[in-house]
């Protein structure tokens, strides 16, 4: 620092060289003389100079600093600011190259250097990035759409008091549960879930099959324990403070497999691990806290850095951890957008859990983190998606930038995001194939299988009933139509009778004709 306020001063000690030496003009004060003996006063030109030749020349001194900057070596820093000293505080007639250069030392006195790092990458907040629809990744988005609806009806009874409701409470929350019709309409499709005692006052519970479920779920998350823990504590260290609101966790614990009562049955497990601050409430909807006791550096590799070592035991040598690009079939990248993509892959890893704070928001390198991020999060997901408003949560402890959901449209080889169920839900692409299947199975999506096997029983239970109501209606429909047919022939021959006695053959005739 100290060679580069040497190098400073000495680039303003030369400043008078700046409008470069005149011949004919000698500079002085305002008591000096010029050559032909006329006393000079302030604002006054000297020599043969005319005004319009000097503003030409002004225009040349202003770029002179830039080329003495780059003579000094001093092109990491922004010299603030001779050429902007020049250019604000003049008057309107140009001051003398001396004075000029006096006053640019005397200001150059309080010269302040500030390090700025020079990236010749464009602009991101410029980039413009087409959004391409994806059928496949949108079918399988729709494909669930039945699930999400059955497991918010059932959710809402298992967490009524004692697991019952009273059923007229359950209809008239139709809007809450966004269910698409009635709540009596709902369950006789899918009559597995909830089972609804007789009149007078009807109440639903669980289904002898649900209650299975629940019994199966619950050997499940005693199964894959040590995952899900991990899985949370990876979460907690990819904060920058190192806790997480359990607010926030709660609202995102089913896109990560975590159990709905994970303060009691999954915290206490692992002291060493996690400690709850604070008091969440009965609903987890209190003012708490969870942090990280012990940082772990096993679990502090981002999945991507864990296919790079995995790589390097199979070939021998570790390849360098990138994202995995994949765009889909009949996307176009303008050129501009390519080359930058190009030249933004090439920079270094930045890994989610390392410490971000030291990067500038609007560099490469900050970008490459925040995609990092995004890309850890959704690997991290059961179905290697989430809700864009849901990661929204976590801005302020991820350090993600108010304007994160760009970053997924800006990298469509990596992600995709979905409007369907009127809702952006961010896709980690690498994880489905071209048909929309996801090829990345997470040990938890056995619960959503399952939970979906009871719901296609009950509704092909419900179409059987159905198939057997339709015939039975349309053979009670063929026994009263042939009925009814012999009735209208009898009436129909009886009318011709009465048209043949009446009108003769000539109708008889032209219809033939005709």
């Amino acid at each position: 620092m100290k060679e580069s306020s040497g190098k400073a001063h000495r680039l303003v000690s030369g400043l008078s060289l700046l409008y470069g030496p005149h011949s004919s003009v000698t500079a002085h004060t305002s008591h000096g003389r010029s050559r032909g003996g006329r006393r000079l006063g302030t604002g006054e030109w000297s020599g043969r100079r005319t005004r319009t030749a000097w503003r030409r020349r002004g225009v040349a001194a202003c770029l002179r600093p830039i080329r003495l900057c780059r003579s000094h070596s001093l092109s990491g820093f922004a010299v603030i600011s001779l050429s902007r000293f020049l250019h604000l505080r003049l008057p309107r007639r140009m001051l003398l190259p001396a004075v000029a250069a006096a006053a640019a030392a005397r200001a150059a006195s309080r010269l302040v250097l500030v390090p700025v790092r020079l990236s010749a990458a464009r602009c991101i907040s410029s980039l413009k990035v087409p959004w391409k629809r994806d059928p496949a990744l949108d079918a399988a988005i729709a494909r669930d759409r039945r699930f999400r609806q059955a497991s918010r009806l059932v959710r809402e009874v298992l967490l009524s008091p004692g697991r019952r409701l009273l059923f007229r409470y359950l209809t008239k929350r139709r809007e809450r549960l966004k269910l698409p019709v009635r709540v009596p309409t709902f369950l006789r499709r899918y009559p597995t879930l909830l089972a609804v005692s007789a009149p007078p006052e009807p109440v639903a519970s669980p289904s002898p099959h649900l209650l299975a479920f629940l019994d199966f779920a619950s050997r499940l998350y005693e199964l894959h324990a040590p995952l899900l823990a991990s899985r949370l504590a990876k979460l907690i260290m990819i904060s920058s403070t190192r806790a997480l609101p359990v607010t926030k966790i709660a609202a995102a614990k089913r896109d990560f497999g975590i159990p709905d009562d994970f303060l009691v049955s999954l915290v206490p497990r692992y002291p060493g691990l996690f400690r709850l601050v604070g008091d969440p409430g009965p609903d987890a909807s209190g003012n708490a806290f969870l942090e990280l006791v012990a940082w772990d550096d096993r679990l502090a590799k981002s999945v991507i850095e864990v296919q790079a070592d995995k790589e390097a035991d199979v070939v021998g040598i570790r390849p360098r951890p990138n994202f995995t690009v994949k765009l889909p079939k009949g996307f176009y990248l303008k050129k501009k957008m390519r080359e930058w993509v190009r030249d933004w892959l090439e920079l270094p890893y930045v890994s989610p859990y390392a410490d971000a704070s030291g990067l500038h928001p609007a560099s490469p390198e900050a970008e490459k983190r925040t995609i990092g991020v995004l890309h850890e999060v959704l690997s991290l997901t059961v179905q290697r998606r989430m809700a864009v408003p849901i990661i929204g949560k976590f801005c302020a402890e991820y350090r993600l930038p108010n304007e994160f959901d760009n970053a997924f449209t800006r990298h469509p080889g990596i992600f995709y995001v979905s409007l369907k169920g009127g809702i952006k839900t961010a896709v980690l692409r690498e994880a489905y194939d071209q048909n929309g299947v996801l090829v990345d199975r997470d040990p938890m999506l056995e619960l959503k299988e399952r939970f979906v096997a009871i719901m296609e029983e009950g509704h092909k239970q419900y179409l059987e009933d159905l198939n057997r109501k339709r015939e039975a209606l349309q053979k009670y429909r063929e026994d009263a139509g042939c009925k009814d047919a012999k009735a209208e022939i009898e009436d129909q021959l009886e009318e011709e009778w009465h048209s043949e006695d009446s009108e003769g053959d000539d109708d008889t005739d032209d219809a033939y004709v005709q």
